[in-house]
């Protein structure tokens, strides 16, 4: 009976405690947006959650934060364009910034835009022109780059290069385009691993992610006027789905669940919901949706349903995904990145408005239980937000902000 009582107590007190994560590559360990800390804050005071920290000094960018084990690592652009991987502890301190290369001053977004994975001590990233490169992190060099789009044939987009590079096993996964589509170099020289060609376009600004569809690894990602999927494993282009809007920008990464792909764009293109063959190799339009019209924020999915911003049709919604019906619409959030952890959605809307809001992921109607404004760093409120180890990361322009969000 006694060891009971102390198992319950034990098992309480940790639930009180919380789980604590890392989040070492874009939008958290599964690049789906999702976020494994546990034990956070279920509304914040006025105000917002503490500042536990604030670090400047990041130069131009909208890369979000990566976690692993006891540092943060973001990427910045000096005045002299030169890319940096900087190195913080987890007071917010910056420990050391490593070059990497030539970014871009692209006017309307100038910076860097790739969010570095993290790797056993590497850092594995992509510059705007289209530079891949491995930092021996403890070292505080670059082991290894490969310039994706010279190597491939492939040409950069309007608004260069945004991808976050995929590692997958010994492998790097990256979309070029041109004669390449995707292309897997080795993680260690970078060398050419394999190519999945089949489909000549333009790269977009999405990053991959890989799925598992009846026991059978899919890579799903976007190009300029493609939603794709490639099966990694035998290096073929399984399926392609046309999907054009304006400006070419695909900077959504697909969602998949139980045999359905979801996919979305701006300008007023919207998305729909592919249905998977059973064995991946071919896809059908279920269905089509002009309500969602994400642009670059990010969409997830939370028990059954989709939530993300519009662009053309702005405000945070909730979708069925497996229908597509419109379950609710606010416009109190308008152009907003989001990202779930424990129950609740993070919403950081931009460009301007740079509010943060905590918003309750359930179906049955909007619920805003805490909001603030980032007052730190400089241009557009673009960065994923990142949750790890009972903090949000903000990224805003020269600023990287750590809030407090665990359940004291």
């Amino acid at each position: 009976m006694k060891t009971r009582i102390f198992a319950l107590v034990l098992t309480m007190a940790l639930a009180q405690v919380g789980f604590a994560a890392d989040s070492p590559q874009f939008r958290g360990p599964n690049r789906d947006g999702k976020y494994q800390d546990t034990g956070l804050m279920k509304a914040w005071p006025d105000g917002g959650p503490p500042v536990a920290w604030v670090a400047e000094g990041l130069g131009k960018g909208y890369s979000s934060a990566s976690v692993a084990g006891d540092k943060i690592y973001v990427t910045g652009m000096d005045e002299d364009l030169t890319g940096g991987l900087f190195v913080l502890n987890t007071a917010g301190a910056i420990e050391k910034s490593i070059p990497y290369g030539k970014e871009t001053k692209n006017a309307q977004a100038p910076g860097t835009r790739s969010t570095p994975t993290i790797e056993n001590g590497r850092a594995y990233l992509l510059s705007a022109p289209g530079v891949a490169c491995c930092i021996d992190i403890a070292a505080g060099k670059v082991l290894w780059e490969a310039d994706i789009l010279k190597r491939f044939g492939g040409e950069n987009n309007e608004w260069q290069l945004a991808e976050s590079l995929l590692v997958d096993g010994d492998k790097v996964i990256c979309t070029p385009g041109g004669d390449a589509l995707v292309a897997a170099l080795n993680k260690d020289t970078g060398e050419t691993e394999w190519t999945a060609g089949g489909l000549k376009d333009v790269v977009s600004y999405c990053s991959p992610m890989i799925v598992i569809h009846n026991g059978r690894r899919i890579l799903l990602t976007e190009t300029s006027k493609y939603v794709i999927g490639i099966d990694p494993d035998a290096a073929q282009l399984l399926w392609s789905h046309p999907h054009e809007t304006k400006y070419d920008i695909h900077a959504v990464t697909p969602v998949y669940n139980d045999g359905l792909v979801y996919f979305t764009g701006g300008y007023g293109s919207g998305g729909g919901v592919l249905a998977l063959s059973e064995d991946g190799a071919s896809v059908s339009l279920k269905y089509e949706d002009k309500n969602l019209d994400c642009q670059h924020h990010g969409v997830v999915l939370v028990d059954g349903y989709i939530y993300g911003c519009g662009h053309n049709n702005p405000g945070l919604m909730c979708l069925e995904m497996a229908t597509g019906k419109l379950m609710w619409h606010t416009k109190d959030i308008r152009n907003a990145a989001v990202v779930y952890a424990d129950g609740m959605l993070y919403a950081y809307d931009g460009p301007k408005a740079g509010v943060v809001s905590l918003v309750k992921a359930s179906p049955d109607g909007f619920e805003r239980t805490g909001m603030f404004k980032v007052e730190q760093g400089t241009d557009n409120h673009w960065a994923h937000p990142t949750i790890a180890n009972g903090r949000l990361y903000i990224r805003h322009g020269n600023a990287l902000v750590a809030y407090d969000v665990l359940q004291k």
